[in-house]
């Protein structure tokens, strides 16, 4: 989608809650924000420290989540029931917070529907895989205060710094899960711990074998889980990157997550080009053909004259589509044609940026307009359809509305972002 903004994790040093927080800051989220957090989920007692450190000579923003007593999450913590880091045994027997009551809290809090939705699944994501792990229900699943706490803010911190950047898709690279083993209240662990592997089901994950410890945290790997729409697009261009910190600080890698904020390059993508010559299709089921092609992913269908055998006159039928509608566009070309074969060919396709926006006629109406960056300056065009609409309403011939929807749009040239006139769609066929 060109022009639209969204967002890529990347995980290579794995991602636990802490770190997406500081991406999210480093990337231009607003601290206020994230430090009057805790107080709209109603542990007003909690408080949000954020820091600028360096790893691996890269500044990031390092995030850390406290409870009144001073105690704040360790790497190794496991945020589960009962596994401690080996030094943190002085608050292994104190207060625990049941999932359940932790979903209440983000019930009440002053939410978006979408955060709300998102952080109840991630919460219920880790209450079934510790349920899973320790042999018991979703509902008795309890995380420890601190592990609690720091869950809580991350989890809705880290799905509502998509929405105060403005990103409401979010892409994800392989993560790293980490390597060896993590201490554990009842022994030594392998990485990832049962918890985490069980959150990591589904997700791309890769073993980066110098990584040691525990990379991604079973809250780390929840939120991909609830966030991530999969790989990112084959074609983007980065608008800006945040880097945000992990506890450790290993010196030999950056143990860090980096969040690039990415914009669809549709400019220059890979296209399947379909090519059949038919000499038995009446012509003037060539026009359905379109259509069927079309509504099946297409982004151009082309038809010509051909000769071909015997003297019989044909029809060329040449269709250009993205590569993950290629099944679907060439199941309509056999379903809506006479064609038994159809040639396939992958072309990459080099276009000019473009944007779609509304133009005010002065009916009161609207006309969708295409404008087309090119190396001279801009041009814009009119939707046919719309010109046409406006034509019949109107009774003026098309091809004028069309010279003054484009002269006017002329006048208008760049319009102000954020006006209507920046909204930008993914075009329906090329030039």
């Amino acid at each position: 989608m060109a022009g639209q903004e969204f967002a890529i994790l990347d995980p290579a040093a794995g991602i636990s809650g802490d770190m997406l927080l500081g991406a999210l800051l480093d990337a231009g989220a607003p601290e206020g924000w994230l430090t009057s957090l805790p107080a709209r989920l109603g542990i007003p007692e909690v408080t949000v420290e954020i820091e600028s450190v360096m790893r691996c000579s890269i500044r990031c923003r390092k995030v850390t989540v406290r409870l009144p007593g001073g105690q704040t999450e360790l790497p190794s913590d496991l945020d589960s029931p009962h596994h401690h880091d080996g030094h943190h045994h002085h608050h292994a027997q104190g207060p625990h917070r049941h999932v359940k009551a932790l979903i209440g809290l983000i019930e009440k809090a002053p939410l978006s529907a979408r955060t709300r939705e998102l952080a109840i699944q991630a919460f219920r994501l880790v209450a079934e895989a510790e349920g899973r792990v320790h042999g018991i229900s979703p509902d008795k699943v309890a995380l420890h205060e601190v592990g609690a706490y720091d869950a809580l803010v991350d989890i809705v911190g880290g799905i509502e710094g998509f929405e105060q950047l403005g990103l409401n898709k979010v892409y994800a690279l392989p993560a790293a899960l980490g390597s060896g083993w993590i201490h554990a209240a009842h022994g030594l662990l392998p990485v990832p711990a049962p918890a985490t592997a069980i959150l990591a089901e589904g997700l791309a994950v890769t073993v980066a074998g110098f990584i040691t410890g525990e990379a991604t945290t079973p809250t780390g790997a929840a939120l991909l889980r609830v966030l991530s729409s999969g790989a990112p697009p084959g074609h983007w261009r980065p608008v800006r990157t945040g880097w945000g910190a992990g506890t450790r600080d290993p010196g030999t890698w950056p143990n860090a997550l980096r969040l690039i904020v990415a914009q669809g390059a549709a400019e220059a993508g890979q296209v399947i080009v379909f090519a059949t010559d038919l000499d038995d299709l009446s012509p003037e089921y060539l026009e359905p053909l379109r259509e069927a092609v079309v509504s099946a992913g297409a982004l151009d269908v082309q038809v010509w004259s051909t000769q071909m055998k015997k003297g019989r006159i044909g029809f060329r039928v040449e269709v250009m589509c993205p590569p993950d509608r290629a099944d679907q566009v060439a199941e309509a070309m056999f379903r809506h044609s006479t064609t038994a074969g159809i040639r396939r060919t992958t072309a990459e396709r080099v276009t000019l940026p473009r944007r779609h926006w509304e133009l005010g006629t002065a009916g009161g109406g609207t006309v969708r307009m295409k404008t087309v960056e090119a190396p001279g300056g801009s041009r814009a065009k009119p939707e046919y359809d719309d010109v046409v609409a406006e034509a019949r309403r109107t009774g003026r011939p098309a091809h004028e509305l069309a010279r003054e929807f484009q002269e006017q749009a002329g006048r208008q040239a760049h319009a102000p972002v954020g006006a209507p006139a920046g909204r930008t769609t993914v075009p329906k066929e090329s030039e």
